[in-house]
């Protein structure tokens, strides 16, 4: 014989799901608004957008882009500077790759947004080695392109989706690779001086925006030209990071801020601070130093 259903726990699950349902809602406000704060600040920091900027956003259809996108539509609106946006997609042709997703997606957005065609993964495919990683050729002719676009467009900032871990990865690969200090800055003007290129997501943590984009179920797009290739030295440094967050939270933090806070004369670059001039400093100083013990025995 079944029993009936006690109306006091249906009560108590409709009130534990409605309990469930709320707390998600409070956890996803806080995760927005810590991405909001964070993208804001990097922008005033930085001096990213100005009055009247038309600034590209470049979107690949992963996490991170989609997420760089959002959260400056959100600060669009309530920005107190007028700033124009527009999504800009490279499509390389890559064998499978959806064309129709980002379009149908950017179609609900209230942005202008272009498809940029340029076959790209024909060329990286011909010039690289067998057995050897695209991603360095792959890179430059993708920012090769989009920054020519930029210009066509009228644009006056370009805007990537690299996070706090893209930065720090790039820094330990070009110290364990490059032999040489260096990083993405959150701003950098192109060597051709043509263009800027803006990163507002610096402070945010991949971690943060990872949860970001599966709460607002982007529709994500993978990566098969690169993304899958084993071996890849990104790959084993950003190992070598989470590793050292698991073992020692924190550490990302106080090292992202390292980044902020150099030291040029306690390094080594010549060309960046005057080593052999110290000699002359250390004469100067001297000359304008008050010694107390003279000053006491004229006194006396």
């Amino acid at each position: 014989m079944q029993r009936a259903s006690d109306p006091l726990d249906s009560r108590q699950a409709e009130t534990a799901e409605a309990d469930a349902s709320a707390k998600a809602r409070r956890e996803f406000n806080k995760l927005q608004k810590r991405l909001r704060r964070q993208v804001g600040n990097a922008i005033i920091d930085y001096g990213m957008i100005h009055e009247g900027d038309k600034v590209m956003v470049c979107l690949s259809g992963g996490k991170d882009s989609y997420t760089m996108l959002e959260i400056l539509l959100n600060l669009q609106r309530n920005a107190p500077v007028a700033f124009e946006l527009v999504a800009v997609n490279l499509d390389q042709k890559q064998p499978g790759f959806p064309e129709h997703v980002l379009p149908e997606y950017l179609a609900t957005k209230d942005v202008a947004y272009h498809i940029l065609e340029r076959d790209t993964y024909s060329v990286v495919k011909e010039k690289t080695p067998e057995g050897k990683t695209t991603c360095a050729l792959c890179s430059r002719l993708r920012r090769g392109s989009l920054y020519g676009f930029a210009e066509e467009i009228g644009a006056t900032k370009i805007a990537l989706g690299h996070h706090r871990e893209d930065i720090l990865e790039t820094l330990f690969l070009n110290m364990f690779y490059g032999g040489t200090l260096k990083s993405m800055p959150p701003k950098l003007l192109s060597d051709d001086g043509k263009n800027i290129v803006i990163r507002p997501l610096a402070y945010c943590r991949e971690a943060d925006i990872a949860e970001y984009a599966r709460l607002m179920d982007f529709p994500i797009i993978p990566c098969n030209l690169c993304g899958s290739q084993p071996n890849l030295q990104r790959q084993v440094v950003k190992e070598m990071l989470a590793e050292w967050e698991a073992k020692h939270p924190g550490r990302l933090e106080t090292m992202f801020k390292a980044v902020t806070n150099v030291a040029p004369s306690q390094l080594a670059d010549r060309e960046l601070f005057d080593f052999a001039g110290l000699e002359e400093r250390q004469r100067q100083r001297q000359e304008t130093r008050i010694d107390a013990l003279d000053l006491l025995s004229r006194e006396a």
